[in-house]
């Protein structure tokens, strides 16, 4: 059975997704943009972009029982890969003991509301 997860501690979504699906365990997490969901505003700047990105992650995780710890597979898509170093940097920053999912990273030409960075994001909890 599918569970919508929605939590206000991470921008709702600006189209006709949800924030999070989870089904038998597994949660799919859409692609989150660095949105202030106090402010509804973009930061800006990738270092801070970065930040919000997985600090949406973490509340959508958080909504449904979860936290990084339980993360599989990630998706990173950046709008210019002379960002890499410095995004990787902050996201490893979010996990501990080096329990890293699996991962891609990828250059796109634009993204939503043109922000420098979007990840999405699968977790699992028995």
């Amino acid at each position: 059975m599918k569970k919508i997860i929605h939590t206000s501690e991470a921008p709702a979504a600006i189209g006709p997704y949800s924030q999070a699906c989870l089904v038998n365990g597994t949660l799919y997490i859409s692609g989150q943009i660095p949105v202030d969901p106090e402010s509804g505003k973009l930061v800006e700047g990738i270092e801070k972009e970065t930040h919000q990105v997985m600090k949406n992650l973490q509340a959508i995780l958080n909504e449904a029982g979860m936290s990084f710890d339980n993360a599989v597979k990630a998706s990173i898509f950046l709008k210019s890969m002379d960002d890499f170093a410095v995004v990787n940097e902050i996201y490893a920053s979010y996990f501990s003991n080096d329990q890293f999912p699996a991962r891609e990273t990828v250059q796109v030409s634009c993204l939503p509301k043109n922000v420098d960075v979007e990840i999405s994001m699968i977790a699992y909890k028995d």
